[in-house]
């Protein structure tokens, strides 16, 4: 077997394909670490929003154990009154509409990237959770 006449290219190549594989190698962890620290993110997020919500909640349980709090329903969503008292109705005029019509605001466009930045936002976890497509 014959030797190489230049064994620095060789191990120069050999290094160059070793610091390669060993980068591809920890590029997945990586990015499941920031996949997982994203959804730790947002479960606490979330997580607040349920505890607020459930706060509300005990408050309107709360209340709803007082004769006040359930009359006071009574006469706004059913319509109740007292005897010897006159309840009116409003209603809103033919031909007009009671909902909002509201344009719902549309997203702005999200700017088109190079492959490069795709590569880069890949690499860095950038790209967690966002969108290349522009929104319709």
């Amino acid at each position: 077997m014959r030797l190489p006449r230049r064994p620095g290219v060789a191990v120069g190549t050999l290094l160059v394909l070793l610091i390669g594989l060993a980068f591809l190698t920890q590029v997945v962890p990586y990015r499941q670490i920031l996949d997982s620290r994203q959804q730790v993110a947002s479960a606490r997020a979330e997580l607040e929003s349920l505890e607020a919500e459930n706060a509300r909640l005990t408050s309107d349980v709360a209340a709803l154990q007082t004769d006040a709090e359930i009359e006071k329903l009574a006469r706004e969503k059913l319509g109740y009154v007292h005897p010897g008292e006159t309840a009116y109705v409003v209603l809103d005029p033919p031909g007009t509409d009671s909902t909002d019509s509201a344009e719902p605001i549309e997203a702005p466009p999200v700017e088109a990237r190079t492959w490069v930045e795709r590569i880069w936002d890949f690499l860095s976890g950038a790209d967690v959770g966002a969108t290349d497509e522009p929104a319709e």
